[in-house]
């Protein structure tokens, strides 16, 4: 794709590694969405045209950086949603769990519905727009957005600014994140997962660019469960407290996977929620769920995949469509609808196995590939 604003590549050659090394709660976040008519322009690339979705709510119709938020004690004028005024009790019992990598909050006595419009004006809030909402599934997922507090704070950026240019300063960096809503008997759990791209020139004459994927980020998901912690009532030392205990995992060696089967060293509740967390992070969409048979039924996430390019052209989805091998499995040639299977072992163990929409296990190259990627993703 032909860079119209080269100045944002410029810009952002020195800032495309995230910091990793920050406090918690202390990364500067300034997060604004790219808006429908950016969407429609060379700033978006085209493997991430927004798919089909569901909304079930109004989206605002103005966009509202974090930033600007904290900067004035007027409240900003936007169109009315649904949720133009969220109040929420304080929850006092509200704590972080973790399992290798990945983090997600316990927050006791609230219900999903009751959680889904506090999160909703918390991402919105904080600059993002709500790209798919599905409330019965507890899922939502925001469009991709630049974090601006990257850019560097120098003078020709003031200059721009007054200028009235400042938007033409980009970094070559954008994040969206899917958040879902999981019930228990004692309240919700809340999941943040991340996914990240950047920009690279592919040319000599730095005239054509590409986004590629970036790793997830897992200290930003906690960093961003932290804030919410915050908006829920507790005071922002408890939740940097919550996020610090929970920045050093304990190592254990790697899950096995045995006769096409992923042995996962942990219970079946537990196993539930990671995995949940872990089909976010490798491409596969959560279309329903059953707890009681184990059972994820899910389907590749192709709304997002670049359909006018050969798929040798590459680009962030298609570097994650692990299911479209060259040599795609006989198996799965009449449906991309698969279900992730959870079975207790009995030694306090659980198998996960993949299975295709008529319930016969699969063990072709999409099943050894899947398996691989949520065997990395759950260690």
């Amino acid at each position: 794709m032909k860079r119209t604003a080269p100045v944002a590549i410029l810009l952002a050659t020195g800032i495309l590694a995230g910091c990793s090394t920050q406090e918690p709660l202390e990364k500067k976040l300034d997060y604004k969405s790219d808006t429908p008519k950016i969407a429609n322009t060379l700033e978006v690339p085209p493997d991430l045209t927004a798919p089909q979705i569901r909304n079930k709510y109004a989206i605002p119709g103005n966009n509202v950086s974090a930033s600007a938020l904290n900067d004035t004690a007027q409240p900003v004028k936007r169109a009315p949603s649904a949720t133009e005024t969220v109040a929420v009790n304080a929850v006092d019992n509200v704590q972080m769990e973790r399992a290798g990598t990945q983090r997600w909050l316990l927050v006791s006595g609230k219900k999903p519905v009751e959680l889904w419009p506090v999160l909703k004006a918390f991402w919105q809030d904080n600059g993002f727009i709500i790209k798919t909402e599905e409330p019965d599934l507890g899922i939502m997922e925001t469009d991709w957005a630049e974090n601006r507090a990257k850019l560097p704070n120098d003078m020709i950026r003031k200059f721009m600014d007054t200028v009235g240019l400042g938007s033409v300063m980009s970094t070559a960096e954008r994040d969206k994140f899917r958040i879902r809503l999981e019930k228990t008997a004692n309240g919700t759990e809340v999941y943040f997962s991340h996914r990240g791209m950047y920009e690279v020139y592919v040319d000599e004459g730095k005239s054509q660019t590409k986004w590629q994927p970036r790793p997830t980020d897992p200290g930003l998901e906690a960093e961003l469960l932290g804030r919410f912690m915050v908006r829920l009532g507790l005071t922002e030392e408890k939740a940097k407290e919550a996020v610090k205990k929970t920045l050093v995992a304990p190592e254990k060696p790697q899950d096995p996977i045995v006769d096409g089967k992923l042995v996962i060293n942990d219970s079946f509740d537990r196993t539930w929620r990671r995995v949940g967390l872990a089909l976010d992070r490798v491409g596969l969409v959560v279309n329903d769920r059953d707890r009681s048979q184990g059972t994820y039924y899910v389907k590749p996430a192709k709304s997002e995949l670049d359909t006018n390019k050969p798929e040798s052209s590459g680009g962030f989805w298609s570097s994650l469509a692990f299911w479209k091998g060259s040599e795609k499995p006989a198996q799965q040639e009449s449906s991309d609808d698969y279900r992730i299977v959870l079975k207790e072992n009995g030694n306090g163990s659980t198998l996960l196995s993949i299975r295709d929409k008529q319930g016969k296990d699969l063990t072709g190259g999409f099943a050894k590939t899947a398996l691989g990627k949520l065997q990395v993703e759950l260690q």
